[in-house]
């Protein structure tokens, strides 16, 4: 995985920040579900709609596989500030070379480039993953997370008008995709 030394332009000028991206161990579990749970509350970012436990999740990282469908999170000084899954697509053959990609961050580190982080490092990595084509399933309220998607080369690939029902709102999800 990479570590990265960057300036923190945004929060306090001239500080200098040590970002890693690494796989995901079960002792980052609690902050992975802390970052999840609160993206819940949101209604912007995932269908779930109860908080999730530890509990409910311990075998959420034996999911993935570190060399195709790998679980990173980003750690900024040592804290885990987002996670990035890539997942099989659909479980058909045909999709193998296709991942779909999840991504989160701690409300704390929103708005300072970590879901363009792991983002660009999936795409850049996605090759050596045997990955082709990344797809994303986004809310069409999610604004912010719609933005990134465009500006890291994704396209809007479909819509799917009202098949989410988040507290009695109906919402469209948004299908982007991006070749790699």
């Amino acid at each position: 995985m990479s570590a990265l030394i960057i300036d923190d332009r945004r929060v306090n000028a001239g500080t200098r920040h040590e970002l890693k991206i690494r796989d995901a161990v079960e002792s980052d579990l609690p902050a992975i579900i802390k970052i999840y749970n609160a993206a819940i509350a949101t209604r912007m970012a995932t269908a779930q709609l109860d908080p999730v436990s530890l509990e409910e999740r311990r075998d959420w990282l034996k999911q993935h596989s570190p060399d195709r469908h790998p679980f990173w999170v980003l750690e900024i000084n040592r804290r885990i500030a987002g996670w990035l899954t890539l997942k099989p697509f659909l479980p058909r053959c045909a999709y193998r070379g296709t991942a779909e990609v999840s991504v989160y961050v701690d409300e704390k580190f929103r708005r300072r480039g970590v879901a363009r982080t792991l983002l660009a490092e999936a795409i850049s990595l996605a090759p050596s993953l045997q990955i082709n084509a990344m797809v994303g399933l986004i809310f069409a309220h999610n604004a912010p997370s719609l933005k990134l998607f465009d500006q890291l080369g994704f396209e809007r690939w479909g819509l799917l008008p009202r098949v989410a029902r988040l507290d009695d709102v109906e919402r469209d999800l948004t299908i982007v995709g991006r070749r790699v």
